[in-house]
């Protein structure tokens, strides 16, 4: 017999977006070589602020302990180190959130889990995203040849679908705020969120990793709904609250309270993680636990606050322009609706030739976000103030 490759992984759409994006500027670049250097970025998702001085202190400081005989450590727990847990714990404390520390499992990222988790279920099950999406959560479910389902998000419902008697999932997935659209759930949303899980013996995958951008009373976890321990898991990041895109570190949590069947969960991710992952270095989550020290989020909130400043800039032209947006008030995305009723690409196009800005096609987000665009708050104010000088002056 000879070796059986995943055919599932034949009925991945190929990841166009980003690579289409790429051939387009390169086109560009070559078309037009004077203005390569007027090019301003405004789509990708990455961080450009440095990491905050206290966990780059703190990461100095873990690797000297690795460089002496008396403080060196090997191995660590691969569900990470109490250190950190017990910082995480008191962050969730913060919004009257009570974790016990063997139901926080720290990674080397959110996407990371997101994907993994599935290990624990049926290929069988029903999976729901909302559309716009996340590629990663459709792409991970389609390697193992899930049936997908998709719920519209759309200007009418404010980019916030709503569950709906008569829909069927086994696996919800919900991201809050939102990427790509940057909506953010209110309390009474996600309460109907969780009642429908219930109701449906479904269990709610929850993407919290950009939450450090909620003001208000907006919830920044799942688990400050009651009940919600016992229908989600809820997934989060440093990337975007640290700057550790590149550092990689993230936490999932899964409650003790999470039972299928009559089976608990948390025990089932603890068996998984032990045996595929081996944990995240000491020298990283040292610098991750200093992210809640009292330096550490002084800082990292002068960050948050200089992506929201961005975010403003942005927001305030398109409400001058009179666009439709969702997102930047608690999110890093705004999410605008294409001007001149122009699709995702053509605005694409216009605004890299008539602007040299760079933006994301909502198109490659889903099928609803076709006529839709997403711009980032991850540039520099300087950058971000004359791209949107240079959008004010394309939307006249």
């Amino acid at each position: 017999m000879a070796v059986k490759l995943n055919g599932n992984y034949q009925n991945l759409e190929e990841s166009y977006l980003f690579a289409e994006i790429a051939r387009r500027i390169r086109k560009w670049q070559a078309d037009h070589p004077d203005k390569a250097e007027q090019l301003i970025r405004m789509g990708i998702g990455d961080v450009t602020r440095p990491l905050p001085e206290a966990v780059v202190n703190a990461m100095v400081s873990a690797s000297q302990e690795l460089g002496r005989a008396e403080s060196f450590r090997g191995y660590g727990p691969e569900q990470g180190y109490d250190f950190l847990k017990e910082a995480i714990q008191r962050y969730y404390a913060r919004y009257a959130v009570e974790l016990d520390l063997h139901e926080i499992f720290i990674s080397d990222g959110a996407k990371s889990d997101l994907g993994n988790i599935l290990d624990l279920f049926d290929k069988d099950n029903v999976v729901m995203v909302t559309d716009p999406v996340y590629p990663v959560y459709v792409d991970t479910n389609q390697m193992d040849g899930r049936k997908i389902v998709f719920k519209t998000a759309s200007e009418e419902n404010g980019f916030l679908p709503m569950p709906a008697k008569e829909d069927h999932a086994d696996l919800i997935y919900l991201c809050s705020p939102n990427n790509p659209t940057g909506a953010v759930y209110d309390r009474e949303m996600l309460k109907q969120w969780v009642a429908f899980a219930r109701e449906n013996h479904a269990v709610i995958l929850f993407d919290a990793a950009y939450e450090c951008f909620v003001t208000g009373d907006l919830p920044h976890s799942i688990y400050e709904i009651p009940g919600a321990k016992e229908v989600a898991i809820e997934f989060c990041s440093f990337s975007k609250k640290a700057g550790f895109t590149g550092t990689r570190c993230g936490y999932t949590i899964v409650p003790k309270e999470l039972v299928i069947d009559g089976i608990p969960v948390n025990p089932m991710w603890l068996r998984r993680q032990t045996t595929k992952f081996n944990g995240v270095s000491y020298v990283t989550q040292r610098g991750a636990e200093a992210v809640f020290t009292a330096e550490g989020e002084k800082q990292i909130q002068e960050n948050i606050d200089y992506y929201r400043e961005n975010a403003a800039i942005i927001t305030d032209t398109l409400d001058e322009l009179g666009i439709y947006y969702t997102g930047g008030k608690n999110s890093p995305y705004i999410w605008l609706k294409c001007p001149g009723n122009l699709d995702s690409w053509s605005f694409f196009d216009k605004l890299l030739n008539e602007a040299c800005v760079v933006g994301t096609p909502g198109a490659g987000f889903g099928k609803a976000g076709e006529s839709f665009f997403r711009l980032t708050a991850f540039s520099t104010h300087e950058n971000t103030r004359e791209a949107m000088r240079r959008f004010k002056e394309l939307c006249k």
